[in-house]
């Protein structure tokens, strides 16, 4: 078994004082530069690695950033996982992805574990939860969400009211009378932000809102193509759908492909989120597309430049953007 390579071998090797080493690692100002050259390709040569705990132990940042995220299956999250990635391997960062499958228990356990290797950071859209915050859960991690918010953190969010509006309008002046809504149910703010604007720009139009043509629960697939099947069999079903969801378009959209619908013939349909399958489907899904990359980019360079603690950047927001295409 090889002997791990620290900085006092690096330092006895080259007949250097470990201090020059260290300093040179860290790319400290005060070290010559063909110094550096030669300790950081000694380095190289020897296979050293840098310590994530020997750095917390002198009160460094270990550079681990926490990623946490329902899943994977979701085009969406993914995506935004790969864009994440990107940015922090070129700012230098460790990503560590956890899936919490929207449970607060696991996510809570995904903490933990953050915790158990120093993390310094950690990026989540957070589990649906009506708990309080368990205080110092976190410790001393830097803490940034992402798309949801809970009460009092900072967040980086999708800015679709605009968006869900113009979906709104659009479908008002193609003339259609009866326009269902699916979305998530009020646990999540972002169901309650989408909602909220769904409800505005119908009542800005004069629009009544029978109850029955929106439907809200804890977002998936199974719901979102559940929710669009109990719409189409009620006696007087909607003409055109807006959903606000991931998981819950795509479930939707299985609903119109399970029953034969012709999309914008039988039913207009405005989509959330942009798969690469909506440009085909139907001959192209009108759909809210979300700014993935530059949400990503903005996370990491938030946790790289902010100051600590972060200060309420909840009003920091990411317009979305309606891509108009056949089903609508």
């Amino acid at each position: 078994m090889t002997d791990r390579v620290t900085i006092k071998t690096l330092a006895q090797d080259l007949g250097v004082s470990h201090m020059t080493v260290s300093r040179a690692l860290s790319g400290h100002p005060r070290v010559h530069a063909k110094t550096r050259a030669v300790i950081l390709a000694r380095a190289e040569t020897l296979g050293y690695v840098r310590s994530a705990a020997a750095r917390a132990i002198r009160g460094e940042a270990t550079r681990i950033v926490g990623l946490l995220l329902p899943n994977l299956v979701n085009e969406f999250y993914a995506r935004l996982a790969d864009a994440l990635a990107a940015a922090c391997e070129q700012a230098g960062l460790h990503l560590i992805i956890h899936l919490t499958r929207d449970d607060p228990a696991t996510e809570r356990r995904a903490i933990l574990r953050l915790r158990e290797v120093e993390a310094s950071a950690m990026l989540l859209v957070p589990a649906p939860t009506t708990d309080p915050p368990e205080p110092g859960l976190t410790g001393a991690m830097t803490v940034l969400h992402l798309i949801r918010r809970r009460e009092g953190q900072p967040a980086l969010l999708v800015d679709d009211g605009p968006a869900i509006a113009q979906a709104v309008q659009r479908l008002a002046d193609q003339g259609h009378g009866r326009i269902g809504y699916i979305g998530a149910n009020q646990m999540l703010s972002s169901g309650r932000t989408r909602l909220a604007a769904f409800t505005t720009a119908m009542n800005a139009l004069g629009r009544d809102i029978p109850d029955a043509d929106v439907v809200t629960a804890v977002p998936s697939f199974a719901m979102g193509k559940h929710s669009l099947l109990t719409l189409l069999d009620r006696p007087d079903p909607i003409s055109a759908l807006i959903c606000g969801g991931f998981e819950i378009s795509n479930g939707a959209l299985d609903a119109c492909m399970e029953r034969g619908l012709a999309l914008p013939a039988d039913l207009a349909f405005v989509g959330y989120g942009d798969p690469a399958h909506y440009r085909w489907m139907s001959g192209g899904i009108t759909t809210i597309g979300l700014p993935v990359v530059n949400m990503a980019q903005a996370a990491v360079a938030t946790l790289l430049h902010a100051k600590q603690p972060l200060p309420d950047i909840s009003g920091r927001t990411f317009a979305a953007t309606l891509m108009v295409r056949s089903s609508a």
